[in-house]
């Protein structure tokens, strides 16, 4: 298990490589973490249609021992969660039928705290100081994300472009196609799904790898399609809920990871970028020029 990572977020970055025995399991312990605390592995084995034995290969799955060691890592970790957050909020669970706008409102918000934490605080910053150099040096940058994760592509596509990159947000497939096989080199190529296993996003990381991009996955899993698919691997951690009509909580854990990939840009290119900007903000809000 990833030491910075919770148990619960490990859980979800684990979900790609789940049987349907263990997504059920997942699903359990998602709707009401404390169900590991309650029940002994005999009873989660027969609330879940499953065996003992299956529990234990979960618990492997996710990194623990066995399900001792996943109580008392979800003990700790459901402790440490209502010291910071109140005690009266599972941040776990589903948001519920029965959940006023205020406990609706704490969870969310929790969530996204919780989920900017953990990714910061298990980045690989040797990846992504590749990343950030790559960025820098690069004669052209490909984004690549669609639906959800094309709002999250916008936004680096966005920061870039004011500072005079030559970035290009790839919204129309068969642009992207395009793109993606005429990848020259000193062109980077980043794919944003937070599943890592949107089909479009892989084949387009995959083909620009091919032509000769360095390719990078901003996902939530390790272990996606996409992240197998390219070179350098920036995984953000998010305990997305299912009811959901677009991506919450895994939205704002990959913008901390773009905003850490300008900043890092930026900081390369300090006077330049803060040129850049003045600029830019003098043109677009003249009364705010100096």
């Amino acid at each position: 298990m990833n030491v910075d990572m919770g148990i619960q977020s490990n859980i979800e970055a684990s979900a790609a490589s789940f049987t349907p025995t263990m997504r059920r399991l997942a699903k359990a312990i998602r709707d009401n973490p404390a169900i590991v605390l309650e029940k002994t592995i005999s009873q989660i084995a027969e609330a879940c249609g499953t065996s003992v034995a299956s529990v234990v290969r979960f618990c492997r799955a996710v990194g623990v021992s066995g399900y001792a060691e996943l109580r008392m890592s979800l003990a700790t970790e459901l402790g440490k969660e209502a010291a910071q957050f109140g005690s009266g909020l599972t941040l776990g669970a589903e948001i519920a039928r029965t959940d006023t706008l205020e406990e609706m409102a704490a969870k969310v918000a929790s969530l996204e705290m919780l989920a900017i934490e953990e990714t910061v605080s298990s980045l690989d910053f040797r990846t992504l100081e590749r990343v950030v150099t790559a960025l820098d040096q690069a004669e052209r940058i490909l984004l690549f994300g669609i639906g959800a994760s094309h709002f999250v592509a916008q936004d680096l596509h966005h920061k870039l472009f004011r500072v005079g990159r030559n970035v290009f947000l790839m919204a129309d497939a068969h642009e992207a196609w395009t793109a993606a096989l005429m990848s020259p080199a000193r062109t980077v190529a980043i794919g944003f799904p937070h599943s890592g296993t949107t089909a479009d996003t892989v084949q387009f990381l995959k083909l620009a790898r091919d032509n000769g991009a360095l390719t990078v996955a901003i996902t939530g899993s390790r272990e996606s399609p996409l992240a197998r698919a390219a070179e350098e691997r920036l995984v953000t951690h998010a305990r997305e809920s299912t009811l959901r009509a677009g991506a919450m909580v895994s939205r704002i854990a990959q913008l901390a990871l773009v905003d850490c990939l300008f900043m890092g840009v930026a900081r390369l290119r300090y006077e330049q970028t803060i040129d850049a900007l003045k600029r830019t903000r003098d043109i677009t809000h003249p009364e705010q020029a100096v």
